[in-house]
């Protein structure tokens, strides 16, 4: 295959951006070379907002052919949560034509190297980053995400988990040098020498099995890091959010193709509609590396199933914050309903569970009671979801029935504080908009427990009453350790109980922010900064991103000879 792009280009044009991503990993700055402000694009060739927008048009109704081995139907069916049918079709695969050839292009690609593969991984990221507006539109008509939240979310900040991914399984492959001569002194005699190879390859097709509400953020680190460490990908999307998947397809493909390799590295596995087809690959001899985000249940049935393969999950968990003091009430009280509320809650990071002692907590503005701190955050939800235009920007849309089911369940939980009110969005009169509900539970009550201790995914809160600082932190461990959590929240004037909040996060691992007032939140996380997940809890069984997310997607195989 002829290389429109040759790797002496590549380097020359990406190598720089991959070493600043190296040392923004090591020392966890504050990096991005993915601007955040939709205005930063519109040239270098990159689409600004109109022309984004009108590639989006552009796309719906229309076959999406990635000239992929092996299709054997076009399916569809996507309806953007704000009420438009996007008409997109994508090609279904004969998984028996599809994987073989996906698997005969990986020998050029793991001969590539650990260089070559990282400039062309950041190629197809550069292109993408160029059609941002693009895709944001495509992640916001899928996932029901506000437009803001889909151009960063979607855009910069999942490019950037992306490159991270990339760094990351530079750094591990490159870690054993391509070569060493070996020479054992044999004292009288001559020495033993060795000339030794070693060589990174591919375990074999990754699977990346994309979600529904954040298919680029979560979906591009597995892809990367599997296409990264020389493995053919495919990419299995949420039924109901394909387009943004499918075009990273056809980007990688395009690249792929132009720097000399085979474009079946990268395929798409679509499906028909009640098909399930994520647990027949899953079980496929091919499949080695499978990368999940959803629910608990299917990802524990991939971890107990697919033993062929080396699977890295976010699950779910619940999600916890301790309120015990604080030294700024309006800011605490601010920071939790943005919280709340970004994305209608519908984030994996999203707080569900709020530990207040019943005799109430310290402030700056004096001693507040339970009843109070409760009725204080409801007031601060109603404040920052007061105007509609406001609020329509902030909660996005509900993404699926069973969110909204969830949500007006709860109501029946226990006390309601904040009940959730329907709001219209004049743009699309489609979308089903909800503020988040609050509900007051006694920790000490068993009927409660079942509440507090289950998963309620989207824009539900529970406002958990409990005796002591040292209950509030007994339960916190108890969740993590049975439930999990990717995020802990806790606030907190008092050393000894930041100490012990911390502590049970050490000892669970689990990811901790302390006493959050001002404009980063918890539910919010930084590619080369901060890790997502911790895989040591039983949210996720692997970290966003760090050396184990990437080093058991390769191994090393060693060539030895005597010199």
């Amino acid at each position: 295959m002829t290389a429109a792009l040759s790797a002496h280009e590549l380097i020359a044009r990406h190598r720089s951006t991959l070493d600043q991503a190296l040392e923004a990993i090591r020392t966890r700055a504050y990096w991005s070379p993915h601007p955040e402000h939709p205005k930063a694009y519109g040239e270098n060739g990159s689409l600004d907002a109109a022309a984004g927008k009108a590639a989006f048009d552009a796309l719906l109704g229309t076959r999406l052919d990635l000239g992929q081995p092996g299709t054997d139907d076009w399916v569809g069916g996507e309806t953007s949560p704000y009420g438009i049918d996007l008409g997109v079709t994508y090609p279904h695969a004969d998984l028996d034509v599809l994987l073989p050839a996906m698997r005969a292009g990986q020998r050029a690609w793991r001969d590539a190297g650990a260089e070559q593969r990282a400039v062309v991984c950041l190629e197809i990221l550069k292109r993408i980053s160029d059609r941002t507006h693009e895709f944001a539109h495509a992640v916001m008509h899928t996932s029901g995400q506000a437009f803001m939240m889909a151009f960063q979310a979607g855009g910069p900040h999942a490019q950037d988990r992306g490159l991270e991914a990339v760094a990351y399984a530079y750094v591990e492959q490159v870690r054993t040098p391509d070569n060493a001569e070996w020479t054992k002194p044999q004292g009288k005699r001559d020495p033993l020498a060795m000339t030794k190879q070693f060589t990174p390859v591919p375990r074999g097709i990754g699977l990346v099995i994309g979600c529904n509400t954040f298919p680029t953020w979560n979906g591009y680190p597995g892809l990367f890091a599997s296409l990264a460490t020389g493995n053919a990908v495919l990419v299995k999307p949420h039924p109901r959010a394909v387009l943004p998947l499918a075009l990273t397809v056809q980007v990688a493909r395009e690249v792929l193709a132009e720097s000399g390799f085979d474009p079946n590295l990268m395929a798409l596995a679509a499906e028909r509609p009640g098909e399930g087809i994520a647990k027949t690959l899953a079980l496929r001899p091919e499949i080695r590396i499978i990368d999940y985000t959803g629910s608990t249940e299917f990802g524990d049935w991939l971890e107990a199933n697919a033993r062929q393969a080396q699977v890295y999950t976010e699950k779910a968990g619940v999600n916890t914050v301790v309120v015990h003091s604080t030294s700024d009430y309006k800011g605490m009280l601010s920071n939790l309903a943005f919280s709340l509320s970004l994305y209608s809650g519908q984030m994996c990071t999203t707080p569900q569970n709020l530990l207040v002692p019943r005799e109430g907590i310290s402030t700056d503005q004096g001693p507040k009671t339970y009843d109070e701190v409760v009725a204080d955050l409801a007031k601060s939800v109603d404040g920052l979801l007061g105007d509609d235009a406001r609020a329509n920007a902030l909660l996005g849309a509900i993404v699926n029935p069973e969110v909204k089911a969830r949500l007006e369940g709860a109501a029946g939980l226990g006390e309601v504080a904040l009940a959730s009110r329907e709001i219209s969005n004049p743009d699309f009169p489609g979308a089903v908009v909800r503020t988040p509900v609050i509900v007051k539970l006694d920790g000490a009550k068993p009927d409660a427990e079942a509440a507090y201790m289950s998963e309620c995914f989207g824009p539900v809160s529970f406002a958990v009453a409990v005796d002591s600082a040292a209950d509030a932190a007994e339960l916190l461990r108890r969740t993590v350790r049975e439930k999990g959590a990717m995020t802990v929240g806790a606030y907190t004037t008092d050393p000894e109980v930041e100490q012990d909040v911390r502590e049970v996060c050490l000892e669970e691992a689990a990811q901790l922010s302390l006493n959050l007032t001002g404009g980063v939140y918890v539910n919010q996380t930084a590619a080369f900064s901060d890790f997502h997940g911790s895989g040591g809890n039983p949210a996720a069984s692997a970290a966003l991103c760090d050396g184990a997310f990437v080093a058991n997607r390769f191994r090393v195989v060693e060539v030895r000879r005597e010199a």
